[in-house]
């Protein structure tokens, strides 16, 4: 499976980007995708996930960024509203299937105060 993710860029602190990332295959039947981000410094970090479970997010982003997918696209997105600075980071796309783990190639997001 590859990942190609866009629509990073910069966005001022208290407005919004919508990220997307298209998989080379269906995405209808895998266990797990989601994003992830990164930033300077720090340890990748859980944003938001779809799983045969439901949807999670990271603490950091509840009620402000919405995780969806378009399954006739195979594509899924991350619309982020209200940024803050601390949202400043590179963000990757995420899929999981037959279990292995296959990752994009990262979008940086630069959310200036």
């Amino acid at each position: 499976v590859q990942l190609q993710a866009s629509g990073g860029g910069l966005a001022q602190a208290g407005g919004s980007l919508r990220l997307s990332c298209v998989a080379s295959g269906s995405i209808s039947r895998l266990d797990r995708m989601g994003w992830y981000r990164q930033a300077p410094g720090k340890q990748r970090e859980l944003v938001a996930l779809i799983s045969t479970i439901g949807i999670d997010y990271g603490d950091s982003v509840k009620g402000r960024f919405t995780i969806s997918r378009d399954i006739a696209k195979d594509t899924m997105y991350l619309q982020m509203d209200s940024l803050k600075s601390e949202d400043t980071a590179v963000y990757y796309c995420y899929v999981r299937t037959v279990r292995i783990d296959y990752w994009g190639q990262g979008t940086l997001v630069t959310v200036s105060s």
